[in-house]
């Protein structure tokens, strides 16, 4: 399988449909699958995170750029990935398919009114859906007793929106219990889909922009935005070590 390494961590280097026919398939096939949609922030937290960098690195079955800084990394390395995938954008469409077919689906994250109006929308857009389960990321209980309850429920689809390294640690709890299910871990996804946060307009999406929109709507994530000059600095400190391998 076509991958390409960033700092350790293997992505697909599959473009958004084909992707789509990747996920269509596991769905087909009842095959339990961990997706995780990996930016530059996540890339730089398995550094410090053993148990985290290995879920990415060895459970996850899918990992998607989803960060235009994973593509310039890439590039910087001489290597092309084909495009960005976003969580959002594969949450959007999970949802779609899931309406056409009926599927069960268990939401876990977020506060508790956005958990429910994200619930609400599901319900008035997607009505096919099944929800089987709905939990705000407030919850007191250990992540195994979270996973326990999500497989008793017997979902087809799993979505949550804990943060990293959190939601990935919960589906990957899942993934070893070989629940029959596609599992995603979709960060900020519920609030931009309930409308309590505005997603970017198209323009800054298209240019690649989302990062800087959410910077200025939202000030406070400044401090999240200094991992970015961090991160290219370990690409180039890589790169140069790799040239001076190969002398």
């Amino acid at each position: 399988m076509n991958k390409v390494n960033v700092l350790g961590i293997n992505f697909n280097n599959f473009t958004l449909e084909e992707f789509k026919k990747e996920f269509i398939h596991r769905l087909n096939n009842h095959r339990s699958t961990l997706i995780v949609t990996a930016n530059p922030e996540i890339v730089m937290a398995t550094k410090n995170d053993s148990e985290y960098f290995k879920i990415i690195k060895e459970d996850a079955d899918y990992v998607t750029a989803d960060g235009i800084g994973i593509l310039l990394a890439a590039k910087m390395q001489k290597q092309s990935l084909k495009e960005r995938v976003t969580g959002y954008d594969l949450f959007t469409w999970l949802l779609r398919i899931a309406n056409l077919r009926g599927l069960k689906i268990y939401l876990v994250g977020a506060k508790a009114e956005v958990l429910e109006k994200t619930k609400q929308k599901i319900a008035q857009k997607y009505p096919n859906i099944k929800i089987v389960g709905a939990e705000d990321g407030y919850f007191k209980e250990d992540l195994k007793t979270v996973a326990n309850r999500i497989e008793k429920a017997k979902p087809d689809l799993v979505f949550a929106a804990l943060g990293f390294p959190r939601q990935e640690k919960l589906l990957a709890i899942l993934r070893k219990q070989k629940l029959p299910a596609l599992m995603m871990g979709v960060g900020g996804s519920f609030d931009v889909f309930s409308g309590v946060v505005k997603r970017a307009p198209k323009k800054f999406q298209q240019m690649h922009l989302e990062w800087f929109y959410r910077l200025i709507t939202n000030p406070t994530r400044l401090k999240r935005m200094l991992v970015l000059p961090k991160f290219v600095v370990e690409v180039e400190k890589k790169q140069l070590a790799v040239k001076k391998g190969k002398r």
